[in-house]
């Protein structure tokens, strides 16, 4: 009897420890498929932005693509570098001025802070005389990383356009073809403002995190210019950015993201999601919309331009946690030498550019 007993004790508190175990992976699998469904949710909005908080997205870890870029080449670099560029597209030796900041860089481990003059000097005269950068950098590690990564930066900045000469003028002859910047400043010509260095300082609505874009503090009703040329992929009210606009290259490797843009009156009439648009159009205009749930709400206290740009080597991270922000303090000075002339008007009462442009393929 004794015997039964404990073998009847024994089942009992064996069928009890399966009955809580089963419970315990029931209400586990039920945890993880929640959570899962939230994640869904909440990566359903746009979020291409150090202003939006962003859900990791799954990526396939096994593809080979460029997952972190520090861009950092001073504005002095830049413009010097792609002087040379222009000034050699009517000479025999054509100087590429990625491929010269990207062979700096692999010098230099990409710490700008050691850019020597003699360095850049030393290197055109090289190139000038005939000397190959392939040569130049045989038993280089770093050089094919910065230079794909400075031409995911660049790559849509430099090339053969066509400008109006006269907005008055239909005639066909009444266009000037150019090499040189095709891309410019994000704030209309005339229009001032002021900006200085602030990528990765600290921001706390919502969440605490770094400031991944570059503010451009202007008065409201500023026109907000597209830097390049792209297809419009996100427009709309986010909580962080407020009114924003999202443009993708065509070459799909850089998003803009323009925010805060002003309250009532964001966009110009033009715009909407899914269409193009050249560089040098007025895509809207600056105000201090954001940081509220509620739509159309003026939180952010003083206007300014928020502008981001995310490079995009793979899909998977447009919207994720391993997002690509680039430092736009230098790239936005070296913009401020091509900035559009603008016209209001009167009915519609938009600002539209004065000179039309023609982006040529190289």
């Amino acid at each position: 009897m004794f015997v039964i007993r404990i073998k009847k004790r024994f089942i009992i508190i064996l069928f009890l420890a399966l009955i809580a175990l089963i419970a315990t992976v029931y209400f586990s699998i039920n945890s993880v498929f929640f959570a899962d469904s939230n994640v869904n949710e909440e990566t359903k909005t746009e979020s291409h932005s150090e202003d939006e908080k962003v859900e990791p997205k799954e990526t396939n870890k096994n593809k080979k693509f460029i997952k972190y870029v520090e861009f950092n080449p001073t504005y002095e670099v830049l413009e010097r570098a792609m002087n040379e560029d222009i000034k050699s597209q009517e000479k025999d030796i054509k100087i590429n001025w990625i491929e010269v900041i990207a062979y700096l860089a692999s010098v230099y481990g990409g710490d700008f802070k050691k850019y020597k003059n003699e360095d850049m000097d030393k290197l055109i005269n090289d190139l000038k005389n005939g000397e190959n950068i392939d040569n130049k950098v045989k038993n280089s590690k770093l050089y094919s990383y910065y230079k794909e990564a400075y031409s995911a930066v660049l790559g849509g900045f430099l090339g053969k356009y066509k400008i109006q000469k006269n907005p008055e003028d239909k005639d066909s002859n009444n266009w000037e073809e150019k090499y040189g910047l095709k891309v410019f400043s994000p704030i209309a010509k005339t229009f001032p403002f002021c900006h200085y260095d602030d990528f990765g300082a600290s921001r706390s609505y919502g969440y605490s995190r770094p400031h991944l874009g570059h503010d451009l503090m202007a008065a409201t009703g500023t026109p907000v210019i597209a830097v390049e040329s792209g297809t419009i992929e996100a427009m709309g009210w986010n909580q962080y950015g407020g009114w924003r606009i999202g443009i993708r290259s065509f070459d799909k490797k850089r998003y803009y993201y323009y925010a805060h843009l002003r309250q009532n009156k964001p966009y110009h009439t033009d715009i909407e999601e899914g269409k193009t648009v050249k560089a040098g159009d007025v895509i809207g205009y600056v105000g201090r919309t954001g940081y509220s749930s509620k739509e159309n709400v003026n939180n952010i206290s003083q206007s300014h331009l928020h502008i981001g740009l995310e490079l995009i080597f793979d899909e998977s991270q447009k919207e994720s946690n391993n997002e690509i922000w680039v430092d736009l303090y230098a790239i936005t000075k070296l913009l401020e030498k091509n900035r559009v002339a603008v016209i209001r008007d009167n009915h519609t009462k938009d600002y539209n550019r004065k000179l039309d442009i023609h982006i040529l393929e190289d």
